[in-house]
């Protein structure tokens, strides 16, 4: 039932640009807890898509019950009952929209029964949904982990769960994603009934939904092929995240924070794609049967979704793999003190002042981002764990032996180079000295080729001289090539090429006095107007 008259808000094209047609792009929002707004995502994600002039399926497969077709304002179909018990694929009937391009296939119902179709059933079309003639499908499996819902969110070319600031819901999303490692693990293994014992002895081991990282470990011990066939799944797994229904400040932290706490107690890397602020804006549009995004366009919860769907364009429109993460060690051992920041060795005081901080407030009883993760002595110990970090790192004296314990090799080996590169190398500052030892005497005329010959004789790089001299090193490459222009005043220059001229072990007087006696025939010319 399309509505010409229902005015359409175009997004800025330019910088969300979707694929060719003909491109077909799947793309799959989930998550483990209902009511955190999958929904409210996917239709705005289809009509966003399909406002750039794409054909876009949107395909209600929620196993809770039918909704979408609400949210488009669409009364509910009656879709053909493909009969009891047949084989037959369950088919997808496709409906207009109010927004050109975009199709809905509404939940199905089975007659006499009380419940959508039955989650087996979805497999079997979505086999249809990969032959289909449309540049995007949207699915909203909704809530909850069966192996369909599962299957659908794995088989998708980007997938998204959805989150809210809430307990129950971090709770489900952390629940989801451990669903899933367990998911693709069955998958993976497929009919290697060896192997599959092997995995469910390690799972009777650690319990029901153990952590991924926990999981692979467990069955590397049985098994170090095994172990490294669940540390590349492990790694593959890389789900996208987004946060919805924020209404505090520190909500917009939750989806990074969350991020870094899945990646180091459950070893899921999530990939962080944005939030969406709490509006009222977002329940009006529901009332008026409206998509955000042509209901409020110009409401901050709908600034929110246009940068989350400009973000997943971006993705699907390069299909470039996200960068991997280091694979799971399979031997645990602590992080170093860095790692427990969440820093890195080359960190400034005021770095591990705000990454202090920053962990100080995660490992909080209550803290949101932590839950269902650890609670009583796990937590102290964590805690115990940032405080040390915090009083060794910032000690300038124990932060240097802590470094040459933890990394001794980064510390004491030289990197190794290519022998006939140094024996080169030596050769031709051997002939530069020979050469500046002709040039060089109580007369010479300093110019800037003179000064970059004497410098690379030594084997000195210019980020050195500026490292150590302070000096930026566009005004040393400025100096050397004599771009007189790009020089300060003569009062700072001659500062510059006395510094220079002691670093490289010369006369400081001759070589100021003769470089910037050129300086001011230059300025002289230019200028009119030569400094003292």
């Amino acid at each position: 039932m399309s509505d010409s008259t229902t005015p359409s808000y175009p997004p800025d094209s330019s910088q969300g640009i979707a694929p060719p047609p003909g491109v077909r792009r799947t793309i799959a929002v989930g998550g483990g807890r209902g009511g955190v707004g999958k929904s409210l995502l996917a239709v705005n994600l289809g009509v966003y898509v399909a406002q750039l002039g794409r054909s876009v399926l949107l395909i209600d497969a929620d196993p809770a019950g039918a909704a979408l077709h609400t949210v488009l304002g669409i009364e509910f179909p009656n879709t053909p009952d493909p009969g009891e018990d047949t084989d037959e694929d369950e088919p997808l009937v496709a409906l207009p929209t109010q927004v050109p391009g975009l199709q809905l296939v509404p939940q199905g119902y089975r007659i006499g029964s009380p419940v959508p179709v039955r989650p087996g059933r979805k497999p079997r079309w979505a086999r249809q949904v990969q032959k289909l003639d449309v540049d995007y499908v949207i699915l909203d499996l909704g809530a909850g982990t069966s192996p369909a819902t599962l299957d659908l969110f794995l088989g998708a070319d980007i997938s998204i769960c959805v989150a809210a600031p809430e307990p129950p819901a971090i709770e489900a999303t952390y629940r989801f994603t451990r669903a899933l490692f367990q998911r693709t693990m069955r998958r993976a293994l497929g009919k290697d009934r060896f192997k599959m014992r092997l995995l469910e002895r390690a799972e009777a081991e650690l319990g029901p939904l153990p952590a991924p990282q926990d999981l692979v470990r467990t069955v590397a011990r049985y098994d170090s092929s095994l172990g490294e066939l669940s540390a590349s799944e492990l790694v593959k797994l890389r789900p996208r995240l987004v946060v919805n229904n924020g209404r505090l400040r520190g909500d917009t932290e939750l989806g990074p924070a969350m991020c870094d706490m899945a990646e180091r107690y459950l070893g899921v890397h999530f990939d962080y794609v944005g939030h969406i602020e709490q509006d009222d804006a977002v329940w009006l549009s529901v009332q008026h049967r409206r998509p955000l995004l042509i209901d409020s366009p110009t409401s901050k919860s709908a600034r929110n979704l246009e940068r989350i769907a400009r973000r997943v364009l971006a993705l699907s429109t390069t299909r470039e793999q996200p960068q991997r993460a280091p694979a799971l060690s399979l031997v645990p051992g602590d992080p170093n003190l860095y790692d427990v920041l969440w820093t890195h060795q080359s960190a400034s005081d005021e770095d591990l002042r705000r990454a202090y901080k920053r962990q100080k407030e995660l490992y909080q009883p209550g803290s949101l981002p932590l839950t269902s993760l650890m609670r009583g002595e796990q937590l102290r110990t964590e805690q115990s764990r940032v405080e040390e970090a915090h009083d060794t790192l910032l000690d300038p004296l124990r932060r240097k032996a802590y470094d040459a314990s933890v990394f001794p090799a980064e510390r004491t080996e030289a990197p190794r180079r290519n022998a006939a590169l140094d024996g080169a190398l030596e050769a031709e500052r051997s002939m530069l000295q020979k050469e500046l030892s002709r040039e060089i005497n109580g007369e010479t005329e300093f110019t800037g080729i003179l000064l970059r010959k004497v410098r690379e004789a030594q084997g000195i790089e210019l980020s050195e001289i500026a490292k150590l001299t302070k000096i930026s090193s566009s005004h040393l490459q400025a100096i050397e090539a004599e771009k007189f222009s790009e020089l300060p005043a003569l009062v700072y220059a001659r500062g510059f090429v006395q510094q220079l001229a002691k670093f490289l072990k010369l006369d400081a007087t001759q070589v100021s006095k003769t470089y910037l006696r050129r300086l001011r025939e230059w300025r002289a010319l230019n200028d009119g107007d030569p400094e003292p």
